[in-house]
């Protein structure tokens, strides 16, 4: 690929996607150029993830305005603007306040994606409560970037409850009637020798016409070793591969309103499958030739006399903790006084250190004994994880994070991907050159 291909990141947080993909530069290649950004989290006035962001991508404040950043070249340039402001209005001017890009990348979260009809709009579709599925839409409308690569919760496959599958049609569909094909694959970062047990959903798009849309086919091969994820993440089928394709018929309203609306229904769509002009083929995948060297909880312990204090276990929350992790068979009430049975079944305590972690969640911070907190053993003491190991572990840099509260550094890191993923699949991205 003879140029640097210009990225645009939304729903950026601490910058995940960027540093996956800007890993593969060298002194000699820039093979991807992050040129605007955004971070902007609605339910707090700090806003503690862009101004990690800024600070470790080198912006500048602008002089007109508290809430956009620059980065300049050595010629006084700009060369890169950062943006800390709700993305709706700016995705409703994305022809102005967005700048052409050749990939559009985003962690955006899992929302309702429907739509409404209204008098008020000519293409007869809006998203419910200007959801962010629908800022990225019109992103892409308007700009039309070669390539889009989105991440979301592997849930996203069978939502909502009520019409499994609904929201992921939706946005198949979407991107179908902008002009994108896709390929869809759950991944989990552990089976490919990455320290986390994170399973996560990777949505590709290329746009007809590029060189990857030309080059694809509704085939097995192409979503299996072909494709850019199959290329990065070689996999095999589970079973039995669908023959033919499937179609998702309707407009946008009409899959809102009707798609799999039978009682108990499955969602149609498995962990990895490929989308052209609406139609789909898709099939469970397992990993393939997983990576000899797996990375552990080991591998990212800092020494223990680095380790804060207030991270060790105290014996007075001992109890708590152990009940917590445990199996537990009893009886409960809800706030209305109805007593239910409650099961659960045990969780090892304390993480073992030989093998990949499970998720990290959000809550992740703070002393309070939790269920799904990690835990590990160190010289016979235990204590939870530092944000420097949840950094690790998310294969962010060591102290990427630093300089705001440990809290919402976990937070951060719950939130975030897994950065090697992202790099794989650069990886897959840059080695189809034209």
């Amino acid at each position: 690929m003879s140029k640097s291909l210009k990225i645009v990141e939304l729903f950026a947080g601490v910058g995940g996607f960027r540093l996956g993909l800007e890993a593969l530069n060298t002194k000699k290649e820039k093979k991807f150029t992050t040129i605007w950004s955004n971070q902007w989290e609605p339910s707090t006035k700090a806003q503690h993830a862009s101004n990690v962001y800024v600070r470790e991508f080198g912006l500048k404040p602008s002089k007109e305005d508290d809430c956009i950043f620059h980065k300049e070249n050595k010629k006084g340039e700009i060369v890169e603007t950062h943006v800390c402001k709700d993305i709706h209005p700016l995705s409703l001017d994305a022809k102005n306040s967005i700048p052409d890009h050749d990939i559009l990348v985003g962690g955006f979260p899992c929302q309702d994606y429907s739509v409404a009809k209204t008098l008020s709009r000519a293409k007869g579709i809006e998203g419910k409560k200007g959801v962010l599925w629908w800022d990225i839409h019109r992103i892409l409308e308007s700009k039309k970037p070669p390539f889009v690569l989105l991440e979301n919760v592997d849930r996203l496959l069978k939502s909502p409850v009520s019409q499994r599958g609904r929201d992921f049609a939706i946005m198949l569909a979407s991107l179908s009637d902008l002009g994108y094909s896709v390929e869809w694959r759950i991944i989990n970062a552990a089976e490919y020798g990455m320290p986390q047990r994170r399973r996560r959903i990777f949505v590709m798009g290329y746009l007809k016409g590029t060189s990857w849309q030309k080059a694809s086919s509704m085939d097995q091969d192409w979503i299996l070793e072909n494709g850019i994820l199959g290329k990065a993440f070689s996999s095999s089928i589970i079973g039995s591969a669908p023959m033919f394709p499937s179609k998702i018929e309707g407009s946008l309203v009409e899959i809102t309103e009707k798609f799999n609306t039978k009682k108990d229904s499955k969602s149609p769509f498995m962990n990895a499958g490929f989308m052209d002009s609406r139609e789909y083929l898709t099939f469970q995948v397992k990993a393939k030739n997983a990576s000899k060297k797996q990375m552990t909880i080991k591998d990212i312990l800092q020494p223990k006399k680095s380790i804060p204090e207030e991270f060790w276990l105290d014996e007075e929350s001992m109890d708590k903790w152990k009940y917590l992790k445990g199996a537990k068979k009893e009886k409960r009430k809800t706030k209305e006084g109805y007593e239910y049975p409650y099961n659960e079944g045990p969780m090892v305590f304390p993480d073992r250190l030989d093998r990949p972690s499970r998720t990290i969640v959000t809550g992740e911070g703070g002393k309070t004994a939790s269920r799904f907190k990690h835990v590990i053993e160190q010289e016979g003491k235990l204590r939870r994880l530092v944000p420097e190991e949840l950094e690790l572990l998310n294969m962010f840099p060591k102290g990427h994070t630093k300089g705001v509260p440990d809290a919402r550094r976990a937070f951060f890191m719950g939130n975030a991907l897994v950065v090697g993923v992202v790099e794989k699949i650069g990886k897959s991205i840059i080695q189809q050159k034209g």
